[in-house]
């Protein structure tokens, strides 16, 4: 169900956004009141029953009422406010680009994806307002993570968050930047064979489903299930996280175009899956990633986040 279509539960509290009024123009409740939900519509163009401390009950419709626990939070914190997004683009320590760009993989129609890391000022982060974890400019294909949460994905060994470390192509560092970078091996351990695993099986499960549901696969998921294992066993294997697979371009555009027969396609995801595993069973890397050293770059991020001029 999408947030247009939410319909809240019997037993929700919400507050009225507008008067209550009850027979003969009379005003029962003003806006503000808090009543409870004691039955709710099958859709949006019919009212809620809502129940009010004093057994008065009025219909309501949806654009009429809001989640109590949604205004509390929206009247400490407005999501306008100034602090919330003022100069945190500014912020940003490094910007790389990920995706096709940086795979090797681009052609004419190929965007230009940007990833990075923002470190928030000290006073914002300490702040009621807080900071948000990542920032989003759709418009120009940007993603920023905060970088607390940025150094949470990379110990987790998410394979999107390691990619950026690894990009090939880096448009931007802060001094600051540049150490996380010289430090990234850190964040390389055997947890990559689970995290990777994770998300083969997740783009497996979307090939099968649709082989189910269309009969046959979209070939963009196959293609990067494939890059995934490759990317995956060579890390494993070297000790390095590679994100350019130009050197397999033709394979896995051939399979990204759908000229490559499945069978062929198949055949080869599993002779990777094996080799993955084979990997695994040898590889040199540790147990767990760097967490001490992650969290003493952090400290000292946080530290450095008072200085004046961006770190």
């Amino acid at each position: 169900m999408t947030e247009h279509s939410l319909i809240y539960s019997v037993g929700t509290q919400v507050v009225a956004q507008k008067e209550v009024m009850a027979a003969n123009d009379r005003i029962a409740h003003p806006a503000g009141a808090v009543g409870v939900i004691v039955r709710s519509p099958v859709d949006r163009t019919h009212a809620y029953r809502v129940k009010f401390s004093d057994g008065f009950e009025a219909p309501i419709h949806h654009d009429q009422l809001v989640r109590l626990a949604e205004f509390k939070s929206n009247s400490i914190c407005d999501n306008d406010a100034p602090l919330m997004s003022s100069g945190l683009y500014d912020r940003v320590i490094y910007r790389c680009v990920i995706g096709s760009r940086a795979y090797g993989l681009e052609d004419e129609a190929s965007d230009t994806d940007l990833r990075g890391i923002y470190l928030p000022t000290a006073d914002l982060h300490w702040s009621l307002f807080g900071v948000p974890e990542q920032l989003e400019n759709d418009e120009t294909q940007e993603v920023y993570w905060e970088l607390q949460k940025f150094i949470v994905l990379a110990l987790k060994a998410n394979p999107n968050v390691l990619e950026c470390l690894y990009s090939p192509i880096v448009e931007a560092a802060t001094p600051l930047g540049e150490e996380l970078l010289e430090m990234r091996s850190a964040f390389l351990s055997k947890l990559i064979f689970q995290t990777f695993s994770g998300y083969v099986a997740s783009q497996f499960k979307k090939m099968q489903t649709d082989i189910r549901n269309q009969g046959r696969v979209k070939w963009k998921h196959v293609m990067h299930l494939v890059r995934l294992l490759l990317s995956g066993t060579h890390v494993l294997r070297s000790g390095e996280m590679t994100v350019d697979v130009g050197q397999y371009r033709h394979q896995l555009l051939t399979i990204k175009r759908g000229e490559m027969p499945f069978a062929e396609a198949d055949s080869w995801r599993k002779e990777l899956q094996s080799d993955f595993e084979s990997a695994f069973k040898t590889t040199k890397l540790p147990d767990r990633p760097d967490y001490e050293r992650a969290n003493a770059f952090l400290v000292d991020a946080r530290r450095r986040a008072m200085e004046e001029s961006l770190p």
